[in-house]
């Protein structure tokens, strides 16, 4: 499978991205990353396999245990692929128009901003 290909499917996991946001900040032992979620050591551990598979975290050995960081060169294959929908998004980088707005706020909203009393 592709890099880019394992970089989409390790994504996918709502507790991998957690993790992926988790060693943003710093590097954990999977003990670390146990306590961190309401999952078995083993479950970690497999999710950091995937993980490491698609090259978004690396590890060392300190002492008796590993350290997992992230590695966030491979992270470039979603900004690419996203930025094809940048047109959605206003100048401004806002990304209000991506949020549907329901019609009775819509028209409420209108009434609102009327200056002539309404």
């Amino acid at each position: 499978m592709e890099t880019e290909d394992l970089v989409f499917r390790a994504i996918a996991h709502p507790a991998r991205r957690a993790m992926l946001t988790i060693l943003a900040a710093s590097d954990r032992s999977v003990k670390e990353l146990t306590s961190e979620f309401s999952m078995s050591q083993p479950a970690v551990s497999q999710h950091l396999k995937e993980l490491k598979e698609a090259h978004l975290v690396s590890s060392d050995r300190v002492g008796v245990e590993q350290r997992y960081r992230l590695t966030p060169k491979p992270l470039r294959y979603i900004l690419e692929w996203s930025a094809q929908y940048r047109t959605l998004i206003d100048p401004a980088g806002h990304s209000w128009s991506l949020v549907e707005v329901p019609a009775d706020e819509r028209a409420g909203a209108s009434r609102r901003g009327r200056s002539d009393g309404g």
